[in-house]
């Protein structure tokens, strides 16, 4: 059977997400936060879970991941995306690759353009944990660690968008206190989307003129090294 859990990181406003099979007692972290190991550790110990595996969307700009602690204290696989600058990795997942746990399924679904190495992962074909790549009403930003804000609109439309409507949407972080979506919601709701065409869109989003995330300096190099800071 599978457990699935959505945790929450106030400060960076970033959702981690625990993925198990409650018979195998085997789990999978996506997207730990450093500043909450202890949390995250003290569940797999209550649910009695081997953390098998630290699966990363991307290589996060706003946050320093918890994969690097993790492993040293679990002894799981730290796991990013193919062409991902992450020399840490214990290895590289490709799109299309699928994780086993028990009878769980995670299935990856490259779509870049928030970063040029970007995954969503599809969850026994109904949970999709979409990173930064598709938010609830929103999407991730393309201005910096090579995004591209056509390359990100031919992920989500030709990707994500062409899954079915009843597919449970989960996205990296939420600002506005949404929680999950479907696609079927986003095709319909999200003004990012709705009424733009491809020129539209990279036209929208090279005009937003964002501030850096606060992190970033510390966080992309030390997600480089699996969450360890530069000395």
């Amino acid at each position: 059977m599978m457990l699935f859990r959505q945790l929450f990181d106030p400060t960076t406003s970033t959702y981690t997400y625990l993925i198990a099979d409650s018979e195998a007692q085997e789990a999978i972290l996506v997207d730990p936060v450093l500043e909450q190991v202890d949390r995250d550790r003290t569940l797999l110990t209550e649910l009695g879970l081997t953390l098998k595996y630290c699966l990363e969307t991307h290589i996060h700009a706003d946050h320093i991941t918890g994969t690097g602690q993790l492993r040293e204290a679990t002894g799981c696989e730290g796991i990013v995306p193919e062409h991902a600058q992450a020399t840490c990795a214990n290895r590289f997942i490709k799109d299309g690759e699928v994780l086993r746990i028990g009878g769980v399924t995670v299935e990856a679904i490259a779509t870049p353009g928030h970063t040029d190495s970007h995954m969503a992962y599809l969850v026994n074909g109904t949970h999709l944990l979409t990173g930064d790549a598709l938010f609830i009403r929103g999407c991730g930003r393309t201005d910096f660690q090579s995004g591209d804000p056509g390359t990100l609109y031919d992920s989500v439309t030709q990707r994500l968008f062409t899954l079915p409507d009843t597919t449970l949407v989960y996205p990296g972080h939420d600002y506005r206190g949404h929680t999950v979506s479907t696609i079927g919601e986003e095709k319909r709701w999200n003004p990012r989307f709705v009424g733009r065409d491809r020129k539209n869109f990279i036209q929208f989003m090279d005009a937003l003129n964002l501030p850096n995330p606060q992190k970033m300096m510390e966080a992309v190099p030390a997600n480089e090294r699996c969450g360890r800071a530069v000395a």
